[in-house]
């Protein structure tokens, strides 16, 4: 009965702060779910001349399970059944160290709460240090995975990815890795399962993402962390874009054999390398040969008003440090008629006219006399059309050898698929005009409209010279000369 009576006194001084007792502790620890915590501690206590090592207790309690001296949360007392709820998570170290460190594993929701700590030195002697207590706060878990690469990613080098937790430690529940990926497709599902993983990245792998998912097994929760690959790889794909009539979306060219471009148009050029790191583009004139200055070091190349000047072939060039590839494109330069003429003389009893043009692709010319199309090949005699071509030039000469009526109107009308152009010459024939064999007349010629695709009429006066026909009087008479105005209209389709 002894016993009983003295574990009120024991009690009661417990509670008192003894001389010799102190606690050092981290009083505040915050831990998130499912992970582990190491809390430092150390203590220290008076020690009795007959106290063995062996009978020094130490004990961790919730400070609302203390009252009645029963299940510690942590204890190396064997006498004492520690919390199912904590039984081997909460574990400490050496305690004849005066060492009272905790280490808490697989934290859980419910281990959120305050905690005492206590001693035994003997029978029945045993102090609480009640002045030091502490708190601990278990919280969701936001700790993601660290994704380590082990060496730089290259296409076609075989590589290892692991992943790891921090805050998990060793003891704890088990920790359940899988990874996801579009590049990790083709390994075998197994190989998923494991915290470090080797794959064979390739250049379309570049810019995809990597995930890895860590399941803790004890608490059931996930966290994951996504990583984006940086795969280096050679050139590939070179290709030219082309932008062009106020377009600003450039077009990837499939065929860069030629391309025509209308004259006088803004013109941009973009070259293409798919590469990682980027290639280093130039653009040249021609094939570039050793140390050629390049016209423009971005990948753009641009001609804001192409001329024939700039018709030829262009040179991208893209140098990488796994290699360097070029690809060319030619440029011809295309634009609407540009007539010459017709120019008119009168010669061998007949008129005799001539006109050209110049276009790109190279023009249709023919003639028309009034509203009737004159025929290369006609089936009467009264005119001849000759007409021949070089390049971008179409020549046609027409004789009339009959049918020169007053208010005769010709005209010589060129066209491609870029615009047309006329010119008409009409004769204002008058009644004392008599027609000789000699002299050829003056007849100006007129000029091109260069605006394609548009009519327009410009009125022209040549002065025609047409040397009068001898009369069947005496031979030594002069010839008389009569000069007119003939009224030239040009017409541009």
């Amino acid at each position: 009965m002894v016993p009983l009576l003295l574990l009120p006194l024991l009690w009661g001084e417990s509670l008192q702060k003894k001389e010799g007792y102190e606690l050092q502790v981290q009083e505040s620890v915050t831990v998130q779910e499912g992970l582990c915590v190491h809390v430092p501690c150390s203590f220290s206590y008076q020690r009795s001349s007959w106290l063995s090592f062996n009978e020094l207790y130490i004990s961790w309690y919730r400070s609302e399970d203390h009252t009645d001296y029963t299940d510690p949360v942590a204890t190396n007392n064997q006498y004492k059944q520690v919390k199912k709820q904590t039984e081997g998570r909460f574990l400490f170290t050496d305690p004849r160290t005066n060492d009272c460190s905790l280490s808490i594993r697989d934290a859980r929701k419910s281990d959120t709460g305050t905690y005492i700590f206590q001693v035994e030195t003997g029978y029945y002697e045993e102090y609480i240090y009640q002045d030091k207590k502490l708190t601990l706060q278990v919280t969701d878990l936001t700790q993601k995975p660290d994704i380590h690469i082990r060496g730089p990613l290259e296409s076609g080098r075989p590589t290892k990815l692991s992943c790891s937790l921090p805050g998990s430690c060793k003891g704890g529940s088990p920790l359940i890795y899988a990874w996801v990926g579009s590049a990790l497709d083709s390994l075998n599902p197994k190989t998923l399962r494991s915290s470090v993983l080797t794959f064979t990245p390739k250049p379309r792998d570049h810019g995809t993402t990597v995930t890895c998912l860590v399941t803790l097994a004890g608490p059931g929760v996930t966290t994951q962390e996504t990583i984006r690959l940086n795969v280096s790889y050679a050139l590939q794909n070179l290709t030219i874009g082309m932008s062009y009539r106020n377009v600003t979306a450039f077009k990837i060219l499939q065929n860069t054999s030629s391309i025509p471009i209308l004259e006088g148009e803004a013109l941009q050029l973009l070259c293409v390398a798919d590469s990682n790191p980027p290639a280093q583009l130039s653009w040249f004139w021609g094939t570039p040969a050793l140390n050629t200055a390049p016209i423009s070091s971005t990948s753009i190349l641009e001609l804001p008003h192409v001329g024939t000047g700039e018709e030829g072939q262009f040179t991208c060039q893209a140098q990488h440090l796994l290699g360097s590839q070029s690809i060319s494109l030619s440029i011809s330069v295309v634009y609407p008629p540009q007539l010459l003429g017709p120019s008119c003389s009168w010669k061998d009893q007949g008129l005799h006219c001539s006109c050209s043009s110049r276009a790109q692709p190279a023009p249709l010319l023919h003639w028309r006399l009034g509203e009737e199309l004159l025929e290369e090949n006609p089936s009467n005699a009264s005119y001849t059309i000759t007409s021949y071509s070089a390049g971008p030039w179409a020549n046609s000469s027409l004789s009339l050898c009959a049918g020169l009526n007053a208010g005769l109107r010709l005209s010589c009308e060129v066209k491609n698929v870029h615009g047309a152009q006329s010119a008409s010459v009409l004769l204002l024939l008058g009644s004392q005009l008599n027609l000789g064999p000699d002299g050829p007349p003056d007849l100006a010629s007129p000029t091109r409209d260069a605006s394609p695709l548009r009519e327009e009429q410009d009125i022209q006066y040549a002065n025609l010279t047409f040397p009068g026909r001898k009369p069947q009087g005496p031979q030594n008479k002069k010839a008389t000369t009569i000069c007119q105005y003939s009224e030239i209209k040009k017409r541009c389709q």
